[in-house]
């Protein structure tokens, strides 16, 4: 069984890893003590020796701050601890660990932050469901500006499943975390507060996957085929994927020639751009490396998507929220092509959300932001139980089609519950314009043959890339620019990892 690195858990999914581990003869103790030790190890690789705080609370979190302690007085660090509970109230493998520590125990209520250079919070960790109170309240707001921060796990008051606070949390500076990623690491507003995130090995034994399934996955180049992508020696342009892009009305063309501009980058062979006739002669002028051609609005657009032979097809970007465009994404779902609706292609069902449910099938991909997605599942926007990923794999089973909820933390989930979370990206990318360049790139991979899901997941991460090469000051024109050394660099890690996976296969 191969490792699964980017695997994503929930708390209950790493108390399973833990117990499983336990169960196969690697006690407890050794995986605090190995928690501990990357703690220090994060610590001193970034931070010279200062006067620090160390923050203990009742459980293993706070058993984590024990070994962290012990082994920092060990490096002459100028330690202090304060502990939430008395040393003595603590039990098993907590206690233990708190045995190691020589120095004096000091209450909360004794820390003055701005005593020190550095703090350890370790106080609570991800399954904290309620808001700190009392004294680890009180320093979680005073501690913020006055010390570097470094947070066991997750920052205390945040949880780590819903991925944020109902009350006062700790910012941390350095976040270290251990064997597995938990949502609050990736999802917004919890991963802002984590700062950087380190994930430390503690030794869990291989076979963990069994006693405890992932809630999700990190998206990255390893996980979707990109090989078909790669044109061979024989290919042509028809061989490469034919993608149509819907234009928006007279004055509003930009955005789906963004579209078709990016899913040209992106490989497919033959981008058509579907416009009316009056805009014919505007739009072939304005971008002469895509095809443009008439349709007549009057007729079902499945006429016009049959005739330009679409492998695939982008809908809303610029449309306009009209009848017109409902009546067209309805005809072109009744012709079961492969689709990306985006924008106005889901703002016009808000009055009427099931009637594009009714008529979804498997091949598309609905690319909401978050205005989009209350429209279209105002339940599940307005549910404080679900997490994005939640939310996502909700929309998805309950839409029968691969869905991709844009942000910071884009979450890509397919109907039979499988969510990718992709945090491969950069704030450049928060400008107008870089949603149709997603959307176009998602329908490049799918007239390339790729999945639904692995379209949406591997553009995200593509898309990501391209806004990670722009610096301050970049446009959505920047963006295009820098898509074909995004492109190759994708092709390299994916090639990288699959020949990872064929040495480890070969090796047994």
């Amino acid at each position: 069984m191969t490792e699964s690195h980017d695997a994503i858990l929930t708390t209950v999914q790493m108390g399973q890893a833990d117990r499983y581990a336990i169960a196969q003869g690697r006690p407890g103790s050794r995986l605090m003590d190995a928690a501990g030790q990357g703690l220090v190890d994060a610590i001193t690789r970034r931070y010279a020796p200062r006067p620090t705080a160390v923050l203990c609370g009742p459980g293993n979190n706070g058993g984590d701050g024990w070994e962290t302690a012990a082994r920092l007085q060990a490096l002459c660090w100028p330690i202090r601890v304060f502990s939430l509970v008395e040393r003595q109230a603590l039990k098993g493998d907590a206690a233990q660990a708190a045995a190691k520590w020589t120095g004096i125990v000091e209450p909360l209520e004794a820390c003055a932050p701005s005593e020190f250079g550095l703090i350890v919070d370790a106080l609570f960790g991800a399954g904290l469901t309620r808001p700190l109170e009392g004294e680890a309240a009180r320093l979680a707001e005073h501690s913020k500006g006055n010390s570097v921060i470094v947070s066991a796990d997750v920052p205390s008051g945040i949880d780590g499943d819903r991925a944020q606070a109902e009350g006062p949390a700790f910012k941390a500076d350095l976040t270290v975390t251990f064997h597995r990623l938990k949502p609050a690491h990736l999802l917004q507003p919890a991963r802002a507060q984590c700062g950087e995130i380190v994930l430390v090995d503690i030794g869990i034994p291989d076979g963990w996957q069994d006693a405890a399934l992932a809630c999700g996955q990190v998206n990255h180049p390893g996980l979707w085929p990109l090989a078909q992508t790669m044109p061979d020696a024989g290919a042509h342009k028809h061989s490469r994927g034919r993608l149509a892009v819907l234009s928006g009305p007279a004055g509003a063309t930009g955005a789906a020639r963004l579209s078709a501009k990016a899913g040209l980058m992106a490989g497919a062979g033959f981008v058509t751009l579907l416009t009316t006739p009056g805009q014919l002669h505007d739009v072939s002028l304005a971008e002469p490396s895509i095809v443009t051609r008439r349709y007549d609005p009057a007729a079902p657009f499945v006429d016009a998507l049959n005739e330009t032979r679409a492998g695939a097809a982008v809908l809303g970007p610029g449309a306009g929220v009209t009848q017109r465009l409902e009546n067209q994404v309805l005809s072109a779902l009744g012709q079961g092509v492969a689709l990306v609706l985006d924008a106005d292609a889901l703002s016009v069902f808000e009055p009427a959300p099931e009637a594009l449910f009714t008529a979804l099938h498997p091949g598309v991909v609905l690319t909401p932001h978050g205005g989009e997605f209350a429209r279209l599942f105002s339940d599940l926007s307005a549910d404080p139980a679900l997490n994005k990923m939640e939310q996502t794999r909700q929309a998805a089973k309950r839409a029968g089609c691969t869905v991709l909820f844009k942000g910071a933390d884009t979450v890509i989930a397919e109907p039979g519950g499988a969510v990718r979370v992709n945090v491969h990206a950069s704030p450049i990318l928060a400008t107008a314009g870089t949603g149709d360049v997603l959307a176009g790139l998602i329908g490049a991979l799918l007239s390339q043959g790729l999945t639904p899901f692995d379209a949406a997941s591997a553009a995200a991460w593509i898309h990501g890339e391209a806004g990670r090469r722009c610096g301050l000051g970049s446009t959505v024109l920047t963006v295009l620019d820098r898509l074909p050394a995004a492109l190759a660099h994708t092709h390299t890690l994916h090639h990288r990892a699959a020949a990872q996976q064929r040495v480890y296969v070969a090796g047994g």
